[in-house]
């Protein structure tokens, strides 16, 4: 009697300790208020998911800047949203690769910090600019 008692309890707790452990938690960070070091932007934001590796940006250009871009491509709207995967290497957060294979451009975050910086290779010539430096980061855990 005392052993099957023993049983269930192992079983009942070994039940709780797996359904405690399958609960996930992803980070979602948040960059507002980013200011352009280029262009002017009424709403410029990023929305980084970890879990889906998805960066999010969301922004509305000023009438200064979205004339300045129009004139060369009309395909450009004045309200955006851009969404790139990401990817982690050494504590950064890039963007994938647009222009591959001899020139392209990635976005580079890291946790916590408000500077935006875009990474740009040609023919195999890496430089680092910054772009934006952003007024509020907020990072979240999200329980699934």
């Amino acid at each position: 009697m005392k052993k099957n008692n023993f049983k269930i309890k192992f079983l009942l707790l070994s039940l709780i300790f797996i359904k405690f452990q399958t609960i996930a938690f992803s980070e979602i960070m948040f960059l507002t208020g980013c200011k352009n070091l280029n262009d002017g932007f009424i709403k410029n934001e990023y929305i980084i998911d970890f879990k889906k590796s998805l960066m999010t940006r969301n922004y509305v250009y000023d009438n200064k800047t979205y004339k300045k871009h129009r004139i060369t491509d009309l395909s450009i709207k004045k309200k955006n949203t851009t969404k790139r995967f990401i990817y982690e290497d050494n504590n950064l957060i890039l963007t994938d690769k647009i222009g591959y294979p001899q020139f392209y451009t990635q976005v580079i975050f890291e946790k916590n910090n408000p500077v935006v910086n875009i990474k740009t290779v040609i023919n195999g010539e890496e430089a680092i600019s910054k772009i934006s430096i952003c007024s509020k980061v907020e990072l979240f855990e999200k329980e699934s």
